[in-house]
């Protein structure tokens, strides 16, 4: 399905790409052209959602630039991507480079990460089989997911939307007494899915992780038969996906009744996850947004039962670019959509993991996900 995108920021989006073309740093060099092929980031720069399709961006003639697709895709692409001359062929990433060399480029840009051996061995071939001097092929590496840490208005209301299907779906689940002993992780997790489709969502953002008792200590359990019994820590990680854009959220309760040592690991990572959340600035190293919820765990003894990073971004995909962890690199940009998701498991008892989804801003982070991280037992 589309997104409400305008065709003016899918324009302004190749602009991005266009000057980007113009740098060449130790990661990539400048092309003429480029030919972006991962269907993802061609979504991105064009609006377009076939199964097949490249979109060819011009160093400095943005009314050069060309959409290629199969004919399946005629009027798809005429639809979704009226604004670019459309070429038809079946192999979009040969047909672009080809076209792009004809055109004059010495040089012309691949998505080195996104290709295949195999496609670009075909690519070479052809491209050494023109009449005219073949043009260089420059592998380039995340250059699109790069800008797309930086989330246009556009996309941050498709993010609102979509974490707001997950808050009320499952304030649903929760409202009719769905989450209670004797029902299975798999009923539960059914059940949360049927209502993020009811309530508009294109797809779930990844399968719904709901883990029960011991199994929730496992950060990625798959939801199994298992029974919910009283007394059971609930943990349930899941998204919506909405315009293409994909929330993210955790929410850890008890069934019937608390035990000392679950309200203790339950408040140990809520602090975590606050101090997280408040370390959200842009400009600050993203292993330095990691330390900030870590040491919290870690200086309460419980270093070693936290297994993972504390985050990631958002968006087009579940997971995406930057990544926050302990062996992180860079730093946060202001616009970034990313999670904050600590956790701590104790083998065999129990874990907890509470989530949420944030924009990086100039002031205080803003908060996309807004069901209530209170301690509660159903």
């Amino acid at each position: 399905m589309p997104s409400d995108v305008m065709t003016s920021d899918y324009r302004a989006r190749r602009d991005r790409v266009r000057a980007a073309l113009a740098q060449a740093d130790g990661a990539r060099s400048a092309a003429d052209a480029v030919v972006i092929s991962d269907l993802i980031n061609v979504r991105y720069l064009s609006g377009f959602t076939g199964s097949n399709g490249a979109v060819l961006i011009w160093s400095d003639d943005a009314s050069a630039d060309r959409i290629c697709t199969d004919g399946r895709y005629l009027t798809q692409v005429a639809e979704q991507a009226g604004d670019l001359d459309a070429v038809i062929a079946r192999d979009c990433l040969t047909e672009l480079s080809v076209h792009a060399a004809g055109k004059g480029a010495r040089a012309v840009g691949f998505e080195s990460d996104a290709v295949t051996v195999a496609a670009h061995r075909g690519l070479m071939d052809r491209m050494g089989e023109l009449d005219t001097a073949a043009a260089e092929l420059v592998p380039m590496q995340g250059l699109v997911q790069g800008l797309r840490m930086v989330k246009d208005a556009g996309e941050v209301d498709a993010l609102r939307r979509a974490c707001a299907v997950g808050d009320r779906a499952l304030a649903t689940i929760v409202e009719r007494g769905v989450i209670r002993p004797g029902v299975t992780e798999r009923e539960v997790a059914r059940a949360l899915e049927w209502e993020m489709f009811a309530l508009g969502a294109d797809a779930v953002a990844f399968e719904t992780i709901v883990a029960a008792g011991a199994n929730s200590a496992v950060p990625h359990h798959r939801p199994t038969d298992a029974v919910l019994a009283d007394g059971d820590l609930v943990k349930i990680d899941f998204g919506a996906v909405v315009a293409g854009y994909h929330s993210d959220m955790t929410r850890t309760y008890v069934l019937g009744r608390a035990a000392d040592w679950q309200r203790e690991i339950y408040d140990l990572v809520a602090a975590a996850q606050a101090a997280g959340r408040a370390a959200l600035h842009p400009g600050v190293e993203l292993r330095g947004v990691d330390a900030a919820a870590r040491s919290v765990i870690a200086d309460a003894g419980h270093g070693e039962h936290y297994v993972h990073g504390l985050g990631h971004g958002v968006g087009l995909e579940i997971h995406e670019a930057p990544g926050i962890g302990a062996l992180a690199t860079g730093t946060l940009p202001c616009g970034a959509a990313v999670t904050v998701e600590p956790g701590v498991y104790l083998p065999g008892r129990g874990g907890v993991r509470i989530e949420d989804t944030l924009v990086v801003t100039d002031g205080p982070p803003e908060l996309l996900t807004a069901t209530d991280k209170a301690f509660t037992v159903i």
